[in-house]
């Protein structure tokens, strides 16, 4: 498994590393304030500790999701969403803004993906 933090639109090669897990999806999770993004996890929970260790993002900032390569879209779901503190009891990013903002940044390296 590779992890990478994903600072540009992935090449091919960077597209068979963040796929190594899951051939048609790649798992992402971002610091929505920092604006930074990495993919290629088993679970989204190793894409968040990276955040956390490398760059010092706080849990609240962190949300996660993906993106299905066969259908072209952006997924909100993930078990580390849970965060009944953060008003988010379920596995989808619920606040419209949080979600949007996530959004924004997986667009920002794939652009292609809705």
């Amino acid at each position: 498994m590779t992890i990478l933090k994903i600072d540009h639109q992935p090449t091919q090669n960077e597209l068979k590393l963040l796929t190594q897990e899951y051939s048609e999806y790649i798992k992402l999770s971002a610091d929505i304030n920092q604006k930074i993004l990495y993919g290629g996890s088993r679970l989204h929970y190793e894409c968040e500790q990276k955040l956390i260790s490398e760059q010092n993002s706080k849990n609240e900032d962190v949300w996660s999701g993906g993106i299905n390569l066969i259908t072209k879209k952006i997924e909100y779901t993930a078990v580390a969403n849970i965060k009944p503190s953060q008003n988010n009891s379920g596995l989808e990013i619920l606040d419209p803004q949080n979600r949007q903002k996530f959004k924004d940044i997986v667009k920002t390296y794939f652009p292609d993906y809705e």
